[in-house]
């Protein structure tokens, strides 16, 4: 009772026919495909922006924290020591 057989499909497949037309069937594919292209090539570009942004947090050091160099200055620059 819970699957389709080939009538239900042919059923529903009439329906869309006589419903949207034979004219109307290919160019909302047509749409339909070239909506999906568009999300995935979105979807790649906000995959990308992660990446590069990951690359960029990477090579900065963390905010507070000092590099090795920076922590030689401060010491060299403290009259105290």
């Amino acid at each position: 009772m819970g699957t389709l057989s080939a009538w239900h499909w042919l059923i529903v497949l009439a329906a869309v026919l006589l419903l949207f037309g034979s004219a109307k069937l290919p160019q909302m594919a047509r749409s339909l495909g070239q909506s999906a292209r568009v999300l995935k090539a979105e979807a790649r570009g906000l995959k990308d922006d992660e990446k590069a942004a990951a690359e960029r947090d990477q090579d900065k050091p963390a905010a507070g924290k000092r590099g090795p160099q920076q922590v030689e200055d401060k010491q060299r620059d403290d009259p105290k020591t």
